[in-house]
């Protein structure tokens, strides 16, 4: 027997001690990851080979190892606490070092970058002013707080029920908008300009006998002028014995508005009705549908993350827009990576280069916004592993204790 068994025991058992109060004092961390110490024993090296009767010199801690397994999620109304469910790392940079984590609170820097605790900045594919996530190489996400730039008009439908018992308007009656005599019902629309400015189209349905309905339309309180000139309607529209548009397809009306506000003029769109949704029946005139394609300029109102990592723009018009999309990595051994400190780790000779890809593509997790993942300590685990370190720790005591005993018994002898 000899001390250096022991020595080397009493050394592994308090580093595996380390190992377990480690993991205690991170049991609250976000994002961490438990870690274990592995031994192995250790041999002295013989110039002839090993034989039967080779003792070993003890024992050393061959690694400290990672666990990475998934942390429960927990949510917290956050936006930008993001969580990963499934496989991967949160890509972030700082002062040019890439760096990895599982870490996924996040915030907003002065210029909208989104970053964590440390200042690294998280990673992501662009998005175009349009919105179209780029597939260029990850570079650092921001939330632009630059407004939607507005959309004219270029097209509408509307989706109606015209009343088949509605009295006949006659003949010799002059459309006005400003007289209810001369039509039967209306319903009207916003439509935008070139520069976001709202204007109102509204349209006018006359029957004009059984089945058959003409169609007016003003612009901001103008009457617009039909293919055959000055009032003359824009378009008709004439229905079956059923009630459905004769013939069984949309029929598009064309629509051209002069506009004083500097913006292009005419604000030219067809509107259409589709065949499937606008019908003649005996019950009262009502739309069910009312839509067209154009908005105002827009602010940034809000944002949100979905699955799969887009982070989408909300603005003040109605409009959503994607800002860019988070990127993961994946590595063919994380238990390779290198802790850095700060829930971060890099990439080493052993983890293999990072596998870079949008969430929820190939072998990435997905993502979940609002919420954060669990340290992966347990701590009853930790706290029974820490009493089986501890008599070990005792036990080789006890080897150094015996060893010295029996030195002083040779030192006794006569």
């Amino acid at each position: 027997m000899g001390f250096e068994q022991a020595l080397s025991g009493l050394t592994a058992a308090s580093q595996n001690l380390d190992t377990i109060g480690n993991n205690i004092a991170n049991a609250s961390t976000i994002g961490f990851k438990d870690v274990r110490a592995e031994f192995a024993d250790v041999y002295a090296a013989s110039l002839g080979g090993a034989t039967s009767t080779q003792i070993g010199i003890g024992t050393a801690v061959a690694a400290i190892t990672p666990e990475f397994t998934q942390g429960n999620i927990t949510t917290t109304g956050n936006p930008l606490d993001i969580a990963i469910n499934g496989s991967g790392f949160f890509r972030e940079v700082n002062n040019g070092v890439t760096s990895y984590s599982r870490d996924g609170e996040f915030s907003l820097d002065a210029n909208g970058v989104i970053v964590n605790s440390s200042g690294a900045q998280l990673t992501g594919y662009p998005a175009s002013a349009t919105g179209t996530i780029s597939s260029a190489p990850p570079v650092p996400l921001s939330l632009s707080q630059a407004p939607v730039p507005p959309q004219a008009t270029s097209t509408a439908s509307i989706s109606l029920n015209l009343d088949s018992g509605a009295t006949p308007i006659p003949a010799a009656t002059t459309f006005s908008p400003t007289n209810a005599a001369s039509y039967n019902s209306s319903t009207s629309l916003t439509v935008y300009d070139t520069q976001g400015n709202a204007h109102t189209a509204t349209l006018y349905f006359v029957n004009t006998a059984a089945n058959n309905w003409s169609v007016y339309a003003t612009g901001d309180g103008t009457q617009l002028n039909g293919t055959g000139g000055a009032g003359t309607p824009v378009g008709t529209l004439t229905f079956n014995s059923s009630g459905t548009l004769q013939p069984a397809s949309d029929v598009a009306m064309n629509l051209s508005m002069n506009i004083a506000t500097g913006a292009t003029s005419p604000l030219a769109f067809p509107v259409t009705f589709p065949a499937a949704s606008t019908s003649q029946y005996g019950v009262p005139f009502s739309v069910s549908a009312n839509t067209q394609n154009g908005y105002a300029t827009g602010q940034l109102a809000g944002f949100s993350i979905g699955t799969d990592g887009v982070i989408s723009g909300r603005y003040t018009n109605g409009q959503t827009r994607a800002q860019g999309q988070i990127a993961l990595a994946t590595f063919t051994n994380p238990q390779g990576l290198i802790a850095q400190g700060g829930n971060a780790f890099a990439e080493s000779a052993a983890s293999g280069a990072p596998i870079v890809g949008a969430p929820g593509s190939g072998s990435m997790g997905t993502v979940q916004s609002g919420a954060l993942e669990s340290s992966t300590v347990d701590l009853t685990t930790e706290l029974v592993n820490m009493i089986t370190a501890q008599r070990v720790y005792q036990a080789n005591a006890e080897t150094v204790k015996t060893e010295d005993q029996v030195q002083q018994t040779l030192m006794n002898l006569r």
